[in-house]
């Protein structure tokens, strides 16, 4: 009557208890079933008992379905025999990254019921960052979910478990490191090179707008630990003016707000600096030349190559009166507004400058070669290192501002082999480059013949 289930030194063993008490259960079983049977058919309220137990039993099974339905099972133990079906391949491979946030109440189980609402759409939960507010807090999740799930399903089921305020996006591999590694990567980016900070500011935020006034008298002015309001973030800067952060779309938290403020006093500990390699390149005539970053230091060298350049590529470079040029130095050489590189002979006078101008969510760039010097590869080698840089700092397209007589600039986009947007009103020609899918740009019309860092 019983399976064999173990065997003692190699023989079977069957459980005769197990047998007994299978024996007295039936047994009783029938006896109760001909006392049941006596008493409907020989008692005088037998039908009526009969029709009661039938109904009790339909209420039972009825019962039963509403609970299996509002109550879910426990997972099966590994290794147990499970009727699963395995997934189609369109359910099994293709899946999305997400970024989301969502505020929940500061309260025991809350998060709990976010996680259990995102699982039960097969969401799965890769990295979580909690950022506590005065009321709430907000969660930050990177997800994986099936490439089927739209985000409105998502943002759906996590409103039902309680989320508000939920803010979502596609996100990438790169978001896939984690919060305390990414913020050291941008540390480190921001004590190598001054320039590197409204970037790093930019990435640990997200989508933003970053810009950056001089000091002085007026509502630009911030206490030193800096003010925080909703969608803006003011910060004071190393050298006393104001950085103003806007994201519209997604107010700050004071966790962000803190980590920002931790990268602009480390900029402004460290002071100013740009890395001082340099690589000495050969022109096609065979003259050599040395291109290195260029900062604030550089000043008197780059005002001296503007008194021998001619009036027409001064007023084609700065669009404005000739005589106001040297005033913008400063703010061109400036790391904090983007990056310079120079253009040096074997005697060390400056010939040329290219500058890569953080504007806002674009990103400009410039260009600025002595006449004696023009038409000889600098200002194509110079372009291609700018938006070399462009590409490394993640921009997705780069612009060039001109005139429409301006030849050589137009060449110099041309020749970058990256595709072009033109628009040109009342003699001003924007050349626009699209960075997007490009991965790297080829060498330029210059060779390098040595490449040392002090």
């Amino acid at each position: 009557m019983s399976d064999v289930t173990r065997a003692r030194h190699g023989r079977p063993v069957h459980h005769w208890r197990r047998d007994v008490i299978e024996l007295a259960a039936l047994f009783t079983a029938v006896a109760v079933a001909d006392a049941v049977a006596n008493l409907v058919g020989h008692g005088p309220d037998g039908p009526a008992l009969l029709l009661i137990s039938a109904v009790a039993l339909v209420a039972t099974v009825a019962f039963h379905t509403w609970w299996a339905r509002h109550h879910g099972h426990a997972p099966p133990i590994d290794g147990a025999d499970t009727d699963a079906r395995p997934l189609s391949p369109e359910q099994a491979g293709a899946s999305t990254l997400w970024r989301m946030r969502t505020t929940v109440k500061d309260e025991p189980g809350s998060l709990a019921a976010l996680c259990t609402a995102l699982a039960g759409h097969r969401v799965d939960i890769l990295s979580l960052q909690t950022h506590p507010l005065a009321e709430g807090t907000v969660d930050e999740f990177l997800l994986r979910a099936p490439a089927a799930l739209e985000a409105s399903g998502i943002t759906r089921a996590v409103s039902l478990a309680g989320g508000t305020g939920t803010w979502i996006e596609r996100a990438d591999a790169h978001d896939l490191v984690d919060a305390p590694t990414r913020v050291l990567g941008l540390a480190t980016r921001t004590a190598l090179d001054a320039a590197e900070l409204p970037l790093t500011l930019r990435q640990l935020l997200g989508r933003c707008t970053i810009r950056q006034s001089p000091a002085g008298p007026g509502p630009e002015t911030v206490p030193t630990e800096g003010a925080l309001e909703d969608t803006v973030m003011r910060l004071r800067a190393p050298e006393g003016g104001v950085i103003t952060v806007e994201r519209p779309y997604l107010p700050f938290t004071p966790t962000e707000f803190a980590r920002a403020r931790a990268l602009v006093e480390l900029d402004a500990v460290l002071g100013p600096r740009v890395p001082r390699s340099q690589d000495v390149l050969t022109l096609p005539e065979g003259n050599d030349i040395t291109v290195r970053r260029a900062d604030v230091s550089d000043l008197d060298a780059a005002k001296t190559m503007h008194e021998r350049c001619s009036q027409r590529t001064l007023s084609l470079r700065y669009h404005g009166p000739v005589g106001d040029a040297d005033r913008y130095l400063n703010h061109l050489l400036s790391p904090r507004f983007g990056r310079t590189v120079a253009v040096e002979t074997t005697s060390g006078r400056m010939v040329g400058l290219g500058h890569l101008l953080w504007d806002g969510d674009e990103t400009e760039v410039a260009l600025l070669v002595e006449d004696e010097w023009q038409r000889r590869g600098i200002g194509a080698e110079l372009l291609r290192r700018l938006v070399g840089m462009a590409l490394e700092a993640g921009c997705e397209s780069v612009y060039a501002v001109t005139q429409a007589s301006n030849t050589g600039m137009v060449a110099a986009m041309r020749g970058l082999g990256l595709p072009l947007d033109y628009q040109i009103e009342e003699g001003t020609l924007v050349i626009t480059a699209r960075l997007d899918g490009v991965a790297a740009l080829g060498d330029g019309m210059v060779s390098a013949v040595n490449a040392e860092a002090p």
